[in-house]
């Protein structure tokens, strides 16, 4: 139903203005008392064989929504009902921001895909607070953080402890975001010092709270050999409970889409179908050069049920979807959780 009616119907509006619509309405849809219970009766896929114990938290199956869908916190309980074993909120900088001009969102559908240059567009780290004040705790809500555009690099770490303490009593893990190709230099602190700093930074405060919580760092799939060694070394260096691999690629390789219309969207993040081959090279390099020292979060290119068990073969704990639910639905959820159970 979803790929035959909803999703042709979808595709006709620009993809932010039809993120906004769809938002308010399963705002209002699942304000009807009833809704809630008649969607997870068809979507969720509820069984222990599906659980998964990692860095403490035990998420009740392995299919979470990526970042960059719900940003501000707005639907979480929402999407959680369609299935989603957790749902990961932001990136949040501690000052909202409007993030870059518009249009700055396009689909690909010949390759089944996005460009994004959002730009950590967010309403700021208290705003997504009060959103999550009073939470259902059986919800699994991760927070992914990053830097404000007008913070330069040399004050960074600033901001991200700014949002770690806001979030800290709020969330059930966070997720340190270096790798988003949309905010100017960004990308510069994934190289090996700043990076050890800012994470050692972080962990220092993590330590200073009485129940600690879990730090992921997101990784771009654009990284070399020798930076993933790298991270390796870093996320053992700095005690880091895990990664998220991997964020949109700037490449622009082997795409069906013509020149000319790359040329006209022009920068972004390329995320989807054409990242699938390179985030599980990226899962499966870090999981065999590590020897599976740390848990591994898989996204990028995960359109069916195969790709999300050829993810977690790869060496990933839990997976992650974003493209591919947009162009799949919800029912991907449950096919990949459905998968999973058969292969027990």
């Amino acid at each position: 139903m979803y790929k035959l009616i909803i999703k042709p119907i979808f595709f006709l509006f620009q993809p932010e203005r039809i993120h906004h619509i769809v938002f308010s309405l399963l705002k209002t849809l699942f304000s009807i008392p009833g809704v809630k219970g008649l969607v997870k009766i068809f979507l969720l896929v509820k069984d222990k064989r599906l659980e998964r114990t990692l860095f403490g938290i035990t998420f009740p199956n392995p299919v979470g929504l990526a970042a960059g869908f719900d940003k501000d916190a707005k639907l979480y309980e929402e999407l959680s009902c369609l299935g989603f074993g957790f749902i990961e909120i932001g990136t949040l900088t501690p000052k909202g921001q409007p993030g870059n001009e518009q249009p700055r969102m396009f689909r690909l559908p010949e390759d089944e895909a996005l460009i994004n240059r959002m730009g950590f567009n967010n309403e700021g780290v208290e705003a997504a607070v009060e959103r999550l004040k009073g939470r259902n705790p059986n919800i699994i809500i991760g927070g992914n953080i990053g830097k404000n555009k007008v913070t330069p690099n040399e004050e960074a770490i600033l901001d991200y402890e700014i949002c770690f303490e806001k979030l800290f009593d709020y969330v059930d893990y966070f997720v340190v975001n270096v790798s988003s190709p949309n905010t100017p230099n960004l990308r510069a602190l994934q190289e090996k010092e700043p990076l050890k700093k800012l994470l050692l930074r972080v962990q220092e405060l993590n330590s200073q709270h009485k129940n600690r919580k879990p730090i992921l760092l997101k990784i771009a799939p654009d990284l070399t050999d020798e930076q993933l060694n790298d991270i390796i070394d870093i996320v053992k260096e700095t005690c880091l409970d895990g990664v998220i691999a991997t964020n949109t690629t700037i490449s622009r390789e082997n795409l069906k889409v013509s020149k000319s219309t790359l040329e006209t969207i022009g920068a972004g993040g390329l995320s989807g179908k054409p990242l699938t081959k390179r985030s599980l090279e990226v899962v499966k390099y870090l999981s065999e050069k590590s020897n599976k020292a740390f848990p591994i979060i898989g996204v990028g290119g995960i359109h069916s049920a195969e790709d999300a068990m050829d993810m977690l073969k790869a060496g990933a704990s839990l997976v992650q979807l974003y493209t591919g639910f947009i162009y799949e639905g919800s029912g991907l959820i449950k096919k990949i959780n459905k998968t999973i159970l058969q292969q027990k």
